[in-house]
């Protein structure tokens, strides 16, 4: 045997069990709360990869190399699951990111719904079986008009829903320029295809008229649908007919008129200081049969399409077949009424986005500049702990390392809406800047991985130690891995992390976690 072989073999035998990296703690510290046979699946694989690299030819690697890569594979772990994240980029309804954070009234009322029983298909007076699409009801036409209301899962539900109730097998009247399509392949055309409905174009993708839709009308056709434009905006030489028009011609001609409106406001978006969005009031108002809107858009209410309209329409709409396929579950449920009760109460700003969309630019630039500042404390506390590597800043100059690696500042910026609500809209913002004054590609410091918690870079200092590169793009990178994973923007060259979105509680979370990612970077071997 060669010694070559006998090495490899000895390198081999030296690789710890899976039992033992268990208890390290870098492992300990970041499997917190998660099962454990899926945390020694993750060690499992550090070994693995270790075993496999050591039959390359690879030099073993050090203990503690080893339990800082299983650590970061139980890290790999938590990011599948669902966790909560900061969202710092500037988007206040990010579908990636869930859209509409809930109210502290909607979380108590899932934690009351879900801890027990409920009355979800029971009527308490009748003491019989009942409806879970009576919950929610009245609270809907108290305030949209409507005479009647249902929920399902999704608006897209709710617009299948509506289509095969009222209009299947016949023809279906829409503009070419509201034939949409949105996030997740979502297409108009296709919807109306699967309920059944016969489409039929009119006008052009930039101008439709009211006698488009009177010519196209014939014995087949049910309905005159409008989709609200919510995700797009064409401008410049353009026509469209106004919901009250329509429900005039559809009304004399002996059709329905049927609205999705997609983001679902119930406000008026003005005294946020964005372009009005029309109202589910305004539209019921104006004569659509059949509303169709989210509930965790502009609503600000959890995932959920709401039909509101007529008492008959809807009921068509509960007895299809396809709403026991749609339903909605007592969770969404109980949030969503607790949702709406704010606006009968008149605390619509307790409500997350709408208190995110009311913050004023001023405000949100001192909470940026005190995470600015506190990001600096850190810094300067971490350079202390290492010998005073960088120069020391105070909150006013220029920030630690700026001679040598990174700035950072507080910069103004626009965030916008987003879930497909008032697009082109943003108001003035304000956020964190990071901008590295070394070449992107031309500089790489030999640092730890970011840590989960708050554990110290001295913790593992000359351990386990890597090339990390020195970028917006990896700085990104690091603060996506923290947990929480805090999520910004690059812009310009620049990774700016807004304060839009980012509730007031999370804020020395975001600053903690970008002081670690930066300590990282800058504390060399």
């Amino acid at each position: 045997m060669s010694a070559e072989t006998m090495e490899t073999k000895a390198a081999l035998r030296r690789l710890p069990a899976v039992d033992q990296l268990l208890q390290a703690p870098t492992v300990v510290a970041a499997a917190a709360g998660l099962p454990r046979p899926l945390v020694a699946d993750a060690v499992r694989v550090a070994i693995d990869n270790a075993r496999r690299a050591i039959l390359a030819g690879a030099a073993a690697p050090e203990q503690a190399e080893l339990e800082e890569a299983a650590a970061e594979q139980v890290r790999a772990l938590r990011r599948k699951l669902l966790v909560p994240v900061i969202n710092a980029t500037g988007v206040v309804l990010h579908t990636n990111l869930g859209r509409a954070p809930l109210s502290a009234a909607s979380l108590r009322a899932i934690e009351a719904v879900a801890a027990g029983y409920s009355n979800l298909e029971y009527e308490v007076d009748a003491g019989r079986r009942g409806s879970r699409h009576v919950h929610g009801e009245a609270l809907l036409v108290r305030l949209t008009g409507a005479e009647a209301a249902m929920v399902v899962n999704n608006n897209a539900a709710a617009v299948l829903l509506v289509l095969s109730a009222v209009a299947q097998g016949r023809e279906v009247i829409i503009s070419r320029g509201e034939m949409i399509e949105i996030g997740g392949a979502f297409r108009i055309p296709e919807v109306m295809a699967q309920s059944g409905c016969i489409l039929r174009e009119v006008g052009t993708t930039n101008r439709t008229h009211l006698r488009d839709y009177e010519e196209a009308i014939g014995e087949n056709t049910a309905a005159i649908l409008k989709v609200h434009p919510s995700n797009y905006r064409v401008v410049g030489f353009t026509a469209s007919v106004s919901t009250r028009e329509l429900a005039a011609l559809a009304h004399k001609r002996g059709l329905l008129l049927i609205e999705d409106l997609g983001s679902g406001v119930l406000v008026p978006t003005e005294r946020y200081g964005l372009a009005h969005e029309p109202t589910v009031q305004e539209t019921v108002a104006a004569g659509a049969d059949l509303v169709t809107f989210s509930g965790d858009k502009l609503l600000g209410g959890p995932q959920a399409g709401i039909i509101v309209g007529r008492k008959e329409l809807v009921e068509r709409c509960r007895r299809h077949p396809l709403a026991r396929a749609v339903r909605v579950d007592k969770l969404t449920l109980a949030a969503l009424q607790a949702t709406l009760q704010h606006y009968l109460d008149g605390t619509v700003e307790q409500i997350p986005i709408y208190r995110m969309l009311a913050c004023t630019a001023d405000e949100l630039r001192r909470r940026a500049e005190s995470v600015r500042a506190r990001v600096l404390e850190r810094l300067a506390a971490g350079r202390k702990a290492e010998a005073g590597r960088m120069p020391a800043a105070g909150a006013g100059e220029r920030s630690p390392g700026a001679g040598e690696l990174f700035d950072i500042q507080v910069v103004s910026t626009v965030s916008t809406v987003g879930g497909g609500s008032l697009p082109g809209e943003g108001q003035p913002s304000a956020a964190v800047a990071v901008t590295f004054r070394a070449a992107p590609d031309a500089v790489a410091r030999a640092a730890p991985a970011p840590e989960d918690a708050a554990a110290a870079p001295a913790a593992t200092a000359g351990a386990g130690r890597k090339s990390v590169p020195v970028s917006v793009d990896a700085l990104a990178a690091a603060l996506r891995r923290q947990l929480p994973p805090i999520i910004g923007r690059i812009e310009d060259n620049a990774l700016l992390l807004d304060l839009r979105a980012v509730d007031p509680g999370q804020d020395e979370l975001l600053a903690d976690g970008l002081a670690r990612a930066l300590e990282a970077m800058t504390c060399t071997s």
